[in-house]
C-alpha cells in the first residue's frame, strides 16, 4: 500500500507529465525500475510534495512571490528534480532572467530526459532567441526520442527552411511521409526544394510518384500538369491535360489548367473558347468562374474598356444554375460601376433569390424604390427583410414609411412597433431616436395620446436634441392645452435651432397664442409666413386666430378666407383638414369671429 500511494504523490508533484514521456511508448523495465526508485527519504518525499503541491496552489492564485520561494524549497530539498527546476525556468523567464531560466530548464531536460515537454520548451525558447542551431539540435534529439511524434519533425523543417538546408528539409520531409503518409502538400514541398538544389530530375519524379500513388485521382495528374507548364515543359503538360479529359472530358480542374496552357503559349482564340467552357461549365466551382472573371475584367479595364463583352459573358454564365450568390454580386457590382443601373436591377433580384439575406443588394435596390417614389416597390423590397434580416432597422423605418404615406397608418404602427423592440445599446442613438419620433406622430394620429408622449420622450431620450420630436411634441401639447410651460421650452430650442423654419415658428407662435401672449405670437407667424409659410394652410388659418386675438380682425378675416381658398392638398405636404377643421373655420369666416376647438 505505501509504494502505490508513494507513485501517486510522485505524479502529482511532476503534473504528470514527468511520470512518462508523452506519446505511445511504452518504458522498458529497466526504466520503470529506475523511475520507481526514488532518491529522496520518506520525510524528504513527503515534505517536497508539500511544498510542490502548495506551490501550485499558490501560482494558480496568483500569489507567484509564494509559489517563488516554496518551489526553492522543493529544490532545496531535490535539486535535480525536473518538474520543480521547470518552474523555476518559468520564473526566471518571466522576470526577465533568461540566462538562468535557460539553464534551469537544461537541468530539467537533463533530470527527465524523457519528458517531451521539457524538450519542446526548451527548443521554442532557443528558436524565440533566434538560436537555431541549438533549437535544431534539441528537435532532432526529440524526433529519435519520439519517433511517433509529428511536432519535433515539422519544427525542424521550418528551420532547415530559414538556414536554407534544402537537403535537409527533404530528409525530414522523407521522415514525416513514413509517419504521415504521403501527401500533395510533402510531395510539393519536395519538389521545390530538389528545384532550389537544381536538381530538376529528381523534382519531376517526385510530382510523377505522387501520381502514380493516386492513379485514379485526377487531381494529382493535373497537379503534375501544372507543375510541367510553370517549368517550362508546355507539351509534358498538353499531354497530360489531353489525356485526363479523354477520359473526365468535364473535369473542371484540367479545363481551367488547359485554359492556362493556351494562355501561355500565346493561343488567344483559344483561351477565349476555354474561358468559356469553363464558365458555363456547372461542374467548376463558383469561386474559380470568380477568379477568371476578376482577371478579365483586369484586363478588359487595363485594354479596351469595352464592358460589352463582360457583361454578355456575366448574362451567360447567370443564365445557368448558380452555386451561390457570388457570381450575381460581382456582376451587380461591375454593373453598378459602369452606371448600367437598368441592366444591375434583374441581377440585384436574383442574388436576392440566390441569398435572401443578402443586405447589400436588398439595400441598392430600395435606394432605387425611394429615389422613384415607388411606394408599392418599397413595401416588397423591404417587408421580407424583416425576416431575413431582422435587426436592420432601415428595412423597418423604409416599410413603414410607405404605409404611412399610402395612408396604411395602422400597418406603419406594426412595423414600427415591431421595430423599436430591435433597439438594443449597440443601435445608433439618432435612428433609435426617430424611431420613437415617427412612433409617437402614428400613436397620436390614432388619438392614442398617452402612448404618444411616452414614445416622444423615449426619442428624447435617446437625442435630446431630436428638433422634429421637440416641435411635433410641443405641438401636440398646446393643441391639447396641457403642459404648455414644458411645450414652449421645447418648441424655443426648435426656433433657435433653424430659425427659418415656418413650421417650427409657427408652432412656438401657437403655443405663445394658447398662453395669451399674443403680442409675441404675432412677431413670430408674422416670421413664419415670410419664410414660406403662407402656402400653408394651416399656418395662415393660425395668423387669422393670431390677428383676431391681437384686435386686427379685418386682416384676421382676411387671412381665413384666403385658408379657406387654398388647395385641400396643401404644397407643403402637411395631412389635408378634416371635414370638422374645414367646417370650423367656414363658421369663423360667417361668424366674424374667433372659433376655438
Amino acid at each position: 500500500m505505501r509504494k502505490i500511494i508513494y507513485i501517486i504523490s510522485l505524479c502529482m508533484a511532476v503534473g504528470f507529465a514527468a511520470c512518462g514521456t508523452s506519446g505511445k511508448q511504452a518504458k522498458t523495465k529497466s526504466q520503470q525500475a529506475e523511475f520507481v526508485k526514488d532518491p529522496l527519504t520518506p520525510e524528504q518525499r513527503r515534505k517536497f510534495d508539500y511544498y510542490f503541491l502548495e506551490a501550485v496552489r499558490m501560482k494558480q492564485k496568483g500569489e507567484y512571490d509564494a509559489a517563488y520561494e516554496l518551489y526553492q524549497h522543493c529544490l532545496d530539498i531535490y535539486p535535480t528534480s525536473g518538474a520543480a527546476l521547470y518552474e523555476i525556468a518559468q520564473f526566471y523567464m518571466y522576470l526577465g532572467q533568461e540566462e538562468k531560466g535557460e539553464q534551469a530548464l537544461k537541468q530539467a531536460v537533463s533530470s527527465d530526459e524523457s519528458n517531451f515537454w521539457y524538450k519542446q520548451t526548451l527548443a521554442s525558447y532557443y528558436e524565440r532567441k533566434r538560436n537555431v542551431p541549438r533549437a535544431i539540435t534539441v528537435y532532432e534529439n526529440m524526433a529519435d526520442q519520439f519517433p511517433s511524434r509529428l511536432e519535433p519533425l515539422m519544427s525542424l523543417i521550418d528551420l532547415y527552411n530559414q538556414t536554407k538546408s534544402y537537403q535537409q528539409v527533404i530528409n525530414t520531409l522523407n521522415r514525416l511521409e513514413e509517419l504521415d503518409g504521403k501527401s500533395e502538400q510533402i510531395s510539393m514541398e519536395k519538389f521545390r526544394m530538389y528545384l532550389l538544389l537544381g536538381d530538376q530530375e529528381k523534382a519531376f519524379t517526385e510530382i510523377e510518384s505522387l501520381s502514380k500513388e493516386y492513379p485514379y485521382d485526377m487531381r494529382y495528374q493535373t497537379i503534375l500538369g501544372d507543375v510541367y507548364l510553370n517549368n517550362d515543359k508546355p507539351q509534358e503538360a498538353l499531354g497530360i491535360y489531353q489525356r485526363i479529359l479523354k477520359e473526365e472530358p468535364g473535369y473542371a480542374p484540367a479545363l481551367v489548367s488547359m485554359a492556362s496552357y493556351y494562355q501561355k503559349t500565346g493561343q488567344d482564340s483559344l483561351y477565349r473558347m476555354q474561358l468559356d467552357t469553363i464558365l458555363l461549365n456547372d461542374n467548376v466551382l463558383s469561386d474559380t468562374k470568380m477568379e477568371i472573371m476578376r482577371q478579365l475584367i483586369l484586363q478588359s479595364e487595363q485594354g479596351t474598356k469595352d464592358s460589352t463583352q463582360i457583361v454578355s459573358l456575366f448574362q451567360n454564365i447567370l443564365k445557368r444554375p448558380q452555386q451561390n450568390a457570388d457570381l450575381a454580386m460581382l456582376c451587380a457590382q461591375y454593373l453598378l460601376t459602369k452606371k448600367m443601373e437598368k441592366e444591375a436591377v434583374p441581377v440585384l433580384h436574383q442574388i436576392l433569390k440566390l441569398d435572401p439575406e443578402n443586405k447589400p443588394a436588398r439595400l441598392q435596390l430600395l435606394s432605387y424604390a425611394i429615389r422613384d417614389n415607388n411606394l408599392d416597390e418599397v413595401i416588397q423590397i423591404a417587408k421580407p427583410a424583416l425576416e431575413y434580416n431582422p435587426e436592420s432597422l432601415e428595412f423597418y423605418y423604409y416599410l413603414g414609411i410607405a404605409h404611412h404615406q399610402k395612408g396604411e397608418d395602422d400597418e406603419a404602427l406594426d412595423v414600427f412597433t415591431r421595430g423599436v423592440k430591435q433597439i438594443n445599446e449597440k443601435s445608433d442613438k439618432g435612428i433609435a431616436s426617430d424611431f420613437y419620433a415617427i412612433l409617437g406622430d402614428l400613436y397620436h394620429s390614432k388619438e392614442m395620446h398617452a402612448e404618444a408622449y411616452a414614445a416622444y420622450d423615449s426619442s428624447l431620450v435617446y437625442n435630446p436634441d431630436n428638433i422634429a420630436t421637440l416641435n411635433n411634441y410641443a405641438y401636440f401639447l398646446s393643441v391639447e392645452r396641457k403642459n404648455l410651460d414644458k411645450a414652449e421650452e421645447m418648441s424655443y430650442r426648435t426656433v433657435k435651432a433653424e430659425p427659418n423654419n415656418e413650421t417650427y415658428l409657427d408652432t412656438y407662435a401657437w403655443i405663445l397664442f394658447e398662453k395669451g401672449r399674443y403680442t409675441e405670437a404675432r412677431i413670430y407667424i408674422e416670421q413664419a409666413l415670410r419664410n414660406k409659410g403662407d402656402k400653408s394652410r394651416t399656418i395662415v388659418e393660425h395668423a387669422g386666430d393670431i390677428y383676431y386675438m391681437s384686435g386686427e380682425k379685418g386682416k384676421a378675416l382676411e387671412y381665413w378666407k384666403k385658408a379657406d381658398a387654398m388647395n385641400e392638398t396643401p404644397e407643403d405636404g402637411s395631412t389635408p383638414p378634416t371635414e370638422k377643421e374645414k367646417k370650423r373655420l367656414k363658421q369663423k369666416i360667417a361668424q366674424k369671429k374667433y372659433i376655438a376647438e
